[in-house]
């Protein structure tokens, strides 16, 4: 198996190349090679990559600064997608693209469905939202996954934040009043290979293809997340902080962030077999990890 992934300094991407098991080759194309934002270069980037499948990792997803920046982001999210999604076709090759938990309004206290109403609340779930319209105009028969609350040993993410800051804060305020699926770049690295997978085993059947939601199982508060990280690290004799929880008016941010981000993601288990661990074990294999590398480096 042979897979072009989109975004070689992205969470999923990094995980993906990390995951894959041997005969399985992950081909990295990103910048300046392919630029979501520049759609000139994604044809022949894709082209390049000889792959047997395009895996669309890259987005531009800087929540807040999208509402200063929506040509950029919708340049990206949207017409960059389509455009992966595009090339994909026009090679014959299937197509996984990620998408975001945004693309709803964050109402409610049940998990969404793939089947229910979307309704972003800012232009970075907007332009998710375009995307996934673009990619399915583009590649009918392509996976759309939508994950949520990402979070890996690399890049910049909440469980990393969370550490860094402990190093120098006893109590932290987390917000309280915002429940979703904390989800592991590793765990969608996995998840994606196994869909991957079923595609190039059942090529041209269109049960496997549509929307999915992809998300870690069991849900969490932004506090509740905090507070499994901070055990995780006590745990090991590294630096924990209090969490004092806090409401979202207590901490606002230019971009409305959904108050009820839960993703049910039975489909994808009936349909592809796949259903992610729970949440609790992933986070605390990926404290485990950055804090060894922290002592490592130290």
């Amino acid at each position: 198996m042979r897979l072009a992934v989109t975004g070689s300094q992205g969470q999923v991407a990094r995980a993906l190349l990390e995951r894959a098991a041997p005969g399985v080759s992950v081909i990295a194309v990103g910048r300046p090679a392919l630029d979501l934002a520049d759609p000139a270069t994604i044809a022949p980037a894709l082209a390049a990559a000889q792959a047997d499948l395009v895996i669309n990792a890259a987005a531009y997803t800087a929540v807040d600064r999208a509402e200063t920046e929506p040509d950029l982001a919708y340049a990206v999210n949207a017409r960059g997608a389509g455009a992966v999604a595009a090339a994909a076709h026009e090679l014959g090759l299937p197509l996984i693209h990620l998408s975001t938990d945004y693309v709803f309004d964050g109402s409610g206290t049940q998990a969404w469905c793939e089947s229910d109403p979307t309704g972003p609340t800012g232009v970075y779930g907007a332009s998710k939202l375009a995307g996934e319209a673009a990619v399915m105009a583009a590649h009918p028969e392509a996976v759309i996954a939508r994950t949520a609350w990402v979070y890996s040993p690399f890049g910049a993410n909440f469980v990393k934040t969370m550490l860094r800051l402990a190093q120098t804060r006893e109590e932290l305020g987390v917000v309280s009043d915002q429940i979703g699926n904390p989800t592991s770049a590793l765990d969608i690295a996995d998840a994606v290979l196994a869909i991957a997978a079923n595609l190039l085993a059942r090529l041209a059947d269109p049960a496997l293809t549509g929307l999915f939601h992809l998300a870690g199982s069991g849900n969490a508060s932004w506090a509740e997340l905090a507070e499994r990280v901070f055990a995780a690290s006590a745990a090991l004799g590294a630096p924990a902080a209090r969490v004092r929880p806090i409401t979202t008016a207590e901490y606002p941010t230019p971009a409305q962030r959904p108050a009820n981000s839960r993703l049910d993601c039975t489909r994808l288990a009936t349909v592809h077999g796949v259903r992610l661990p729970q949440w609790q074990g992933s986070v605390d294999q990926v404290v485990a990890r950055l804090v060894r590398e922290q002592e490592t480096s130290a």
